[in-house]
């Protein structure tokens, strides 16, 4: 299948660009019944006669092209309206009636504060010249009215909110919110590409609109992107917030899968600097070798590295409720457990040429010894809570 995409240079352009080539590269290979052929990347720098190819060979068409900010408010008509009109005629004069789709937008509706504008009314009069080519074509028609949008690679400081507050927060700049209870509506990327995918299969969800809100069918004039969020500006700061401070903190806060939280973070992190990249952990270390707590969670406990210096035998404590995984991956050491208040002794022999996930049992005082006489040893250990000073939950006790 040879698919062209208009504006492929743009947000949307360039994250469904790589999404196909991973398919048609085999990387990806969640569509094992999609195969890519060409694909047509058309752009400001392109020419018309490259569109005019990509016109005639292409079997199906992303319309992405559109102006959003220009200097001239008639440029809007121009860059939407003209661009949709010129596409459609290149593919009619070629009788090429694959299914093509138009990146429109909510503000289309008209509606409240997009009465108005006149970005909405350049997108409003593409849609129709859309809804007309389909009439008079037969051609398959995707309309899709995007809300606000956001993501990795996304241009900040220009018509994305998230994109501006990532990029200012992960370079610590200001943040300008003038009403933190104000709701967006909010598509995330890689929500997008799989429904455009979904789009290509034939599988695209149709909806109609009641006001500013799509309503499912099978037979809507409209197509939607089934997931999206709604969320208040302020509880986006207050996001960008945590995220910023999780260096020092080494939380990790709640992110379900699925949830805006977890793309939020995603997004967020693909506009940290270089400099912030990297990050130095507190390392506690003594003649026996070092403990480091790595991240800690607010209901999946905490995650630390211990290292052990040969001969070295560390813990020989117990606790109550408090339970604990060590997996040793480097080195060769042995971990023992005492039933409190009993002999009854459990010895488990660690490796990091055979790692396991040994459990330290409460109620169990438990050692783990280096068995190496010349090499450090290595040990990953998950609690299951955040260790705190006040209730540390650990008593002293040899085995």
């Amino acid at each position: 299948m040879n698919i062209l995409i208009t504006g492929a240079a743009g947000f949307v352009g360039k994250n469904l660009t790589a999404a196909l080539r991973n398919i048609k590269e085999g990387k990806d290979r969640t569509r094992p019944g999609l195969e890519i052929g060409e694909l047509y990347l058309y752009d400001l720098g392109s020419t018309e006669a490259e569109l005019d190819e990509a016109c005639e060979r292409a079997d199906f068409v992303f319309n992405l092209a559109g102006v959003n900010r220009p200097v001239d408010p008639a440029d809007f008509n121009r860059g939407n309206r003209d661009f949709a009109a010129l596409l459609l005629e290149k593919l009619k004069s070629h009788g090429n009636t694959c299914p093509v789709m138009l990146a429109s937008s909510l503000q289309a509706t008209l509606i409240g504060r997009y009465a108005e504008g006149e970005y909405g009314k350049s997108k409003r009069a593409g849609e129709e010249l859309f809804f007309d080519y389909a009439a008079e074509s037969g051609a398959r028609v995707l309309v899709y009215r995007f809300p606000n949008l956001f993501g990795k690679w996304c241009r900040p400081n220009y018509n994305s909110a998230v994109a501006t507050f990532c990029h200012n927060t992960a370079n610590g700049l200001p943040l300008t919110v003038n009403d933190p209870a104000v709701e967006l509506t909010l598509l995330y990327i890689d929500d997008l590409v799989c429904e455009l995918l979904d789009a290509v299969e034939g599988r695209e969800h149709r909806c109609d609109y009641d006001g500013l809100e799509p309503v499912f069918c099978a037979e809507g004039r409209f197509c939607a992107a089934p997931v999206t969020h709604k969320v208040t500006l302020g509880r986006i700061v207050e996001l960008l917030g945590i995220f910023a401070d999780q260096p020092k903190t080494r939380m990790i806060p709640e992110i379900p899968d699925g949830s805006f939280e977890k793309k939020l973070w995603s997004t967020y992190l693909s506009y940290l600097p270089p400099s912030a990249v990297a990050y130095d952990l507190k390392m506690n270390v003594d003649h026996r070798g070092s403990f480091t707590e790595l991240f800690k969670s607010e209901n999946c406990g905490q995650v630390s590295v211990n290292i052990s210096k040969p001969g070295i035998t560390k813990g020989e404590h117990w606790h109550n409720t408090k339970w604990e995984f060590f997996v040793v991956v480097s080195g060769h050491g042995l971990i023992r457990q005492r039933r409190v208040g009993s002999d009854e002794v459990i010895e488990t022999e660690v490796s990091g040429e055979r790692m396991q996930a040994v459990h330290m049992l409460p109620g169990y005082t438990h050692s783990i010894v280096n068995l190496s006489d010349t090499e450090d040893m290595v040990t990953v250990m998950w609690a299951n809570e955040r260790f705190d000073p006040e209730h540390p939950d650990t008593y002293f006790e040899k085995i």
